[in-house]
C-alpha cells in the first residue's frame, strides 16, 4: 500500500514517499488504524484524534493526528539575534537578563514575534536554582558557568539547601505566567531544568569541564557524598519542575548534558535512578505534563533514557533518527535531530535536511528541532528559513 501523504505549495518532504515499494515508509494495512514503518524496521504508535484547542507541540508528543511535526529550536532566544545582541549591550550581566522578569520575558518573545515556532521556551540558565541552594554562582562572558566555592566533601554537601522556588525564584513563575498570556496557545510554553548529575558536574568541577575529573573523583573515591548531592539536586529539581507547571509551563525539558561522560554502568548509578525519581514524583502531581530529556551524544545510553519514564526524548545529531526510533520504540516520542551546523548551509541544504529528518521521524510523536542548541554566529536568515519549511510541511 502506498503512502496516501498529500502535499501543496508549500515546502514539502513528501516526494521520496510517492512509490508503493520503493518508499522507505510504508503505511500497513491491517482493520486498525494505519501505523507508519520506520526505516530501520521501528513503528510509530497510531495517531488519536487531534484536540484542536491545545498546542500543536503537546497533540504530537501525546500521538494525537496532527498535520504536521511542531517544531521549535534550542536556544532559538539568544546571541543570533540582533535583538538580543541590543539587549546584551544594555544589560550585558546574563544574570540580569536571566533574573529580571521583564527581561525573561522580551527575550523568550523575541523568536516567537519573528518565526512563530510552536515550543516558546523561557529564557533562563538550569543554574539559576543553585543561589537558592546556598550555591553562590556567576555565568562571566566568554567564560561561562564560575561556581565560586566549588563542593569537594561531605561537610559541603551539609551546606547545600533543598531549593524551595517560590523563594528563590519568583521571577521564573512570574515570567512563564506572562509568557502563557502572551502566547495564548497558540504555541506551548516551555520550561526546563538542569539534571541532578549536570548540576552536580558544575559545582564539583568549578563550572565547566573537558575531562570531569574532579566529579569523577568524588564518584569513584567517595560516592556516598555524591548521592547525598544527587538527591538534593533531584529532590530540588522536582519541585522546580512542580512549580513551572503551576505557573505556565505546558510541557518541561530536563538537560542533562553531561550524563553522556558516564559509562552505562555508571549512568544507571550516578544519573538514571535520580531522573527517573524526579519524573516519578512530578507525574504524581502533574500526570499530564509532557517531559523531554536531552542528553548530547547520547547514543550509547538511549534504552537507558527511556528507562526514566520521560514522554520525549530529545536525540542529538550524532544518532539517526529512523536508528533512534527504532531503538527508543513506538511509545515514546522523539525531538530532534538536524545538525546546528547545517544552519550554515545553503537554503536548499537546510531543507534537505529537515526533509530527511521528518522523513526517517515518521509520523507522529515527533518534535522537530536541532540535535543541539543554535550556534553562536548562525545567520538569522538561515533560522528564518528553517521554520518557513518546517512550518509549510505537511502529512
Amino acid at each position: 500500500m502506498s503512502c496516501i501523504y498529500s502535499c501543496s505549495s508549500t515546502p514539502s518532504f513528501f516526494a521520496p514517499f510517492v512509490s508503493s515499494r520503493s518508499s522507505r515508509f510504508a503505511l500497513s494495512s491491517s482493520n486498525s488504524r494505519p501505523r507508519i514503518h520506520c526505516a530501520l524496521g521501528g513503528t510509530v504508535a497510531e495517531p488519536k484524534i487531534t484536540t484542536a484547542a491545545e498546542p500543536l507541540l503537546l497533540n504530537a508528543v501525546r500521538g494525537e493526528d496532527v498535520e504536521r511535526p511542531p517544531v521549535w529550536l534550542m536556544r532559538q532566544a539568544g546571541r543570533y539575534m540582533k535583538s538580543y545582541q541590543i539587549i546584551c549591550e544594555k544589560y550585558p550581566s546574563f544574570r540580569e537578563r536571566s533574573e529580571n522578569v521583564d527581561l525573561v520575558v522580551e527575550i523568550s518573545l523575541q523568536p516567537w514575534k519573528v518565526f512563530k515556532p510552536d515550543g516558546v521556551i523561557l529564557f533562563s540558565d538550569i543554574l539559576t536554582p543553585l543561589s537558592g541552594m546556598n550555591i553562590p554562582f556567576d555565568i562571566v562572558k566568554g567564560k561561562g558557568p564560575v561556581i565560586f566555592n566549588p563542593l569537594g566533601t561531605a561537610a559541603d554537601v551539609e551546606q547545600v539547601r533543598e531549593f524551595v522556588p517560590e523563594d528563590s525564584v519568583p521571577y521564573v513563575g512570574e515570567a512563564l505566567t506572562i509568557l502563557r498570556k502572551e502566547v495564548d496557545n497558540k504555541a506551548a510554553v516551555l520550561g526546563f531544568v538542569g539534571a541532578p548529575f549536570t548540576l552536580a558536574s558544575y559545582v564539583v568541577e568549578g563550572g565547566s569541564s573537558k575531562h570531569f575529573t574532579k566529579i569523577k573523583r568524588l564518584a569513584f573515591s567517595q560516592p556516598k557524598v555524591l548521592h547525598a548531592l544527587l538527591q538534593k539536586f533531584a529532590t530540588s529539581m522536582a519541585k522546580y519542575i512542580q512549580f513551572q507547571a503551576d505557573s505556565g509551563a505546558q510541557a518541561v525539558q530536563i538537560f542533562d548534558s553531561w550524563a553522556t561522560e558516564l559509562s552505562p554502568v555508571d549512568f544507571e548509578e550516578f544519573s538514571l535512578p535520580y531522573l527517573k525519581q524526579i519524573v516519578d514524583t512530578v507525574k504524581q502531581t502533574h500526570p499530564h505534563l509532557p517531559l523531554i530529556l536531552y542528553a548530547s551524544g547520547s547514543g550509547g545510553l538511549l534504552e537507558r533514557l527511556a528507562l526514566t519514564g520521560v514522554d520525549v526524548i530529545s536525540l542529538d545529531w550524532t544518532v539517526d533518527m529512523a536508528e533512534g526510533r527504532r531503538r527508543l520504540g513506538p511509545n515514546i516520542a522523539v525531538q530532534g535531530n538536524v545538525d546546528p551546523g547545517v544552519l550554515f548551509g545553503s537554503k536548499d541544504f537546510i531543507t534537505n535536511r529537515i526533509n530527511d529528518t521528518v522523513r526517517k521521524a515518521g509520523r507522529g510523536k515527533h518534535i522537530l528541532n536541532l540535535g543541539h542548541g543554535i550556534v553562536v554566529g548562525t545567520p538569522e536568515e538561515n533560522v528564518a528559513h528553517f521554520f518557513e519549511v518546517a512550518k509549510g510541511l505537511r502529512y
